[in-house]
């Protein structure tokens, strides 16, 4: 008897395995992906993907393929985002590679000319984690600067007041994920050149689409390369572009500056290597689509997307302040919108549930700082389909009466007292247990169908134990067992 199993039964599994997915298309899932809702563009993206699926972006000399479909897409990127002839750019696999080897490259930087030997990465304190990541990898010190309460914006002048001689990279969000709130680039970007420091602008998720902008509609601030002291910029295709995953382009005011995080090795006895990614081996699929479905829209057709959106944006914010209960965070500029409660009786994470136990993916934002737990809502053009706002809405409200009267998830004070003493750098087995009980996390990890209690306990604990614990609710998702596949 085969154990090989027929072409059709393994699409059957698969199929089996992706039902317990949230949906990728139809803009109920406000989180995680883009859809643009066109017609025909995901047969093309899996085409061109399938062409190059094969090809190793490893070398370029053995497949040119890549190099001249890198550099279409990198001077649309760079003639877009305020680049000019002089303008380098490396195309990675998403938004985290792009910020760390900004980082990577900045230390390299200040390393090399200033002589800096303990680097600082100077930070606004809705910076992406990515570049804390970048941070733990690379050996830099993070330096956070609090943000504007109100408007969620960093403060140039607590920006400029955190430079020193030991500042490898200063970062400045066009918009911050979290808000979806633009930071002051122009101010941030002065105090860096004045002190000689390397500034980066991270628009991944915002670029594209705040370029895109139609000029009928208010401008951004501004934000990109054409910034006096901005020297870097990430922009995600997968995001505001709508590709596949697996897209992002990370620009750089010249090639000079983009050579200090290039990695090259002769000293072994195979073929030189020379890497401008994290990766070696990768396959050019996600280039190759990239590229068919950037041609495909083509910038009139993104222009005409992003007003979709801006609208969208504007009629869900509106809506949001009709709905008792609910309020927008800051002020929202580009197409991230963060819903926080106003009563306390109404928790986010009960409406956040009950929206999912309906279909939609609103994601929890935990309470950190100065901003109170929250929902993130990003705005796509396929949530911008004519009826998807309204109906969005009609669901909210619902999911908001139905939290009312549930009540807001609670912790047990005396148990999480005694956890909130649990010190994250000497955890054993049964204290890691303790603290995932009371989190309702179950021994086979399995989560509950209810996210909000769980939310709540993590939300409670100090960070450091939160984030000792997280690896562990995610080390028991990951159990590979051995034997027959099944």
């Amino acid at each position: 008897m085969s154990d090989q199993e027929t072409d059709q039964e393994i699409i059957d599994r698969l199929t089996a395995l992706r039902s317990q997915d949230l949906p990728v298309r139809g803009g109920r899932t406000m989180a995680y992906v883009y859809d643009s809702g066109l017609d025909g563009l995901d047969d093309l993206a899996e085409r061109a993907q399938a062409a190059f699926a094969g090809v190793n972006g490893l070398d370029m000399t053995a497949f040119p393929s890549v190099v001249a479909l890198e550099n279409d897409i990198v001077g649309r990127a760079a003639g877009l985002l305020g680049g000019d002839d002089g303008t380098a750019g490396t195309f990675t696999s998403g938004g985290t590679e792009s910020c760390l080897l900004a980082v990577l490259t900045a230390r390299n930087h200040a390393r090399r000319t200033r002589g800096v030997t303990a680097p600082e990465l100077v930070l606004p304190a809705t910076a992406h984690a990515a570049f804390r990541k970048a941070a733990a990898l690379f050996g830099l010190t993070v330096v956070t600067v609090p943000v504007d309460p109100v408007t969620f914006r960093a403060r140039p002048e607590a920006m400029a007041a955190a430079l020193t001689d030991r500042t490898a990279l200063v970062v400045a969000s066009a918009p911050s994920y979290a808000h979806g709130a633009i930071d002051p680039v122009t101010e941030i970007a002065a105090a860096a050149a004045g002190r000689g420091v390397l500034c980066h602008v991270d628009a991944c998720i915002g670029g594209w689409y705040l370029a895109h902008l139609p000029r009928t509609l208010p401008r951004p601030p501004a934000f990109d390369l054409a910034v006096p002291g901005v020297t870097s910029l990430s922009v995600d295709l997968h995001k505001y572009a709508y590709t596949p995953k697996g897209a992002s382009v990370l620009l750089f005011r010249d090639a000079e500056l983009r050579r200090h995080g290039w990695f090259a090795d002769a000293s072994w006895p195979g073929y030189p290597v020379v890497n401008a990614t994290l990766q070696g081996t990768k396959s050019a699929g996600p280039l190759a689509a990239a590229w068919a479905v950037l041609r495909r829209i083509g910038p009139a057709g993104y222009a005409e997307l992003s007003g979709r959106v801006h609208e969208a944006v504007q009629a869900l914010v509106g809506g949001i302040g009709r709905i008792d209960g609910l309020r927008v965070l800051g002020d929202p500029q580009a197409s991230l919108v963060a819903v926080a409660s106003d009563e306390p009786g109404l928790d986010p994470f009960v409406v956040a549930d009950e929206m999912r136990l309906r279909g939609w993916f609103l994601q929890p934002q935990p309470a950190f700082g100065g901003s109170p737990p929250n929902l993130h809502l990003t705005v796509t053009a396929a949530v911008a389909s004519p009826g998807r706002i309204a109906l969005l809405l009609e669901e909210l409200g619902g999911a908001v009466r139905r939290a009312r009267e549930l009540g807001p998830a609670t912790v047990d004070e005396g148990l999480a007292g005694l956890a909130a003493q649990l010190d994250p750098d000497t955890l054993g087995p049964e204290e890691i247990a303790l603290a995932l009980q009371l989190a309702g996390i179950s021994d086979d990890g399995a989560l509950p169908e209810r996210m909000a209690p769980v939310l709540a306990v993590l939300q409670a604990l100090p960070p450091r134990l939160t984030e000792r614990l997280l690896p562990e609710v995610i080390g028991r998702l990951y159990r590979a067992r051995t034997g027959p596949y099944g």
